[in-house]
């Protein structure tokens, strides 16, 4: 068993060095930790609260956390020594460790994910690396070949679905949100909320700081995931739930859309046509993981992934997690003793509440 940890977080450290050259460089932390905070009150990337506002420095951890450098606390959880509920004991930092502990407890928690008889799949023709973006359909038939719909029945399906039709797809495009879109909102993040995914991930934030209350997190969901801001033109036109979950064109291609629920209603009414795929997960029950090439009206997307039978709530607060733990650089999971890696960006260019940043994108990485 500790073998098997070792060689995860070997993994992740070599990920994440490759991640860490492809990002770019952030502003260091290097010398100013603990400094004041900045505009509005929001804390500056070297600043201890950097955490809650999910605006740390990369190097944050290493120059600044209890003064600089890793507690032999955290040496210890690193290393697979000691532990608490199988998380790192310290009050602000979010280890490898932790998020490895965390994805498994949240998976074996998944009540509402498809079972092996709820949906087959067709995956067909593995497209290589020089076939990527050449819009060829190889696959005669549809990806999914039986969907039990009794699934869409649940409470978080049903809400989730009935939030798809709530948004222009196209970037540009002033987004308008009735009443009644707000109340859909609400009733999907109550109905999540009410579930052991969620209460697991909610306890675990509140452990690691993040949060006061179940309130708290409530409200910042809602924000990060439904708050509109500008993704083209100037206009509000985008939110990073709609990006993720239901899928954005933007200059002619297809732009986010990482849902397994979304594609199929969509191939069932005959707007999507599934290409190929580039690659199919190891694991032999679900929720698995596909990435896969489509068309959606004629629009291309030419290289995206998504959970195939997880349920929303899953897809939410693995989403969730990896952004607030590791925005901007990928975030190494494990679910069902298989490795994985979900990649996060927050948009940039506007924030709310104190300087938090909203949601750009997130979807599972190809191994």
């Amino acid at each position: 068993m500790l073998k098997s940890w070792i060689f995860l977080l070997g993994i992740a450290a070599a990920l994440g060095s490759i991640s860490s050259k492809l990002e770019g460089s952030w502003e260091s932390c290097e010398g100013p930790c603990e400094e004041e905070r900045g505009a509005g009150g929001v804390p500056r990337h070297c600043h201890p609260e950097c955490h809650r506002y999910r605006n740390c420095c990369r190097d944050y951890a290493p120059h600044c956390h209890h003064g600089g450098g890793w507690s032999e606390e955290e040496e210890e959880e690193e290393e697979g020594v000691g532990g608490h509920g199988g998380f790192s004991r310290s009050r602000d930092s979010i280890t490898d460790r932790d998020l490895l502990s965390l994805s498994e407890q949240l998976y074996r928690a998944d009540e509402n994910r498809a079972r092996p008889g709820d949906l087959t799949i067709n995956p067909q023709y593995q497209a290589g690396p020089g076939e990527l973006g050449h819009q060829l359909d190889h696959c005669p038939q549809p990806l999914y070949k039986y969907v039990n719909e009794e699934l869409f029945s649940k409470p978080t399906y049903s809400s989730f679905i009935r939030l798809l039709d709530n948004f222009q797809r196209a970037t540009g495009r002033e987004e308008e949100v009735t009443e009644e879109e707000l109340r859909e909102q609400e009733e999907f993040l109550r109905e999540v909320l009410d579930t052991k995914v969620m209460e697991k991930l909610f306890t675990f934030l509140q452990q690691k700081n993040r949060y006061d209350s179940r309130q708290e997190f409530h409200s910042d969901l809602r924000e990060m995931w439904f708050g509109i801001y500008s993704r083209g033109d100037g206009q509000r036109d985008s939110s990073g739930f709609e990006h993720v979950f239901s899928g954005e064109v933007k200059k002619g291609k297809v732009s986010g859309f990482h849902n397994w629920i979304r594609f199929y209603l969509l191939e069932k009414e005959g707007t999507l046509n599934y290409l190929s795929h580039n690659f199919d997960g190891p694991w032999d029950t679900y929720p698995d993981v596909l990435g896969l090439q489509f068309s959606w009206d004629g629009f291309h997307k030419e290289l995206g992934s998504a959970f195939i039978g997880s349920s929303p709530e899953f897809e939410l607060g693995i989403y969730t997690l990896c952004f607030i733990s590791r925005p901007g650089r990928l975030c190494h999971l494990s679910l069902g003793g298989h490795g994985l890696s979900i990649q996060t960006y927050p948009w940039t260019k506007s924030s709310y509440g104190t300087g938090k940043k909203f949601i750009a994108t997130a979807y599972v990485v190809a191994p």
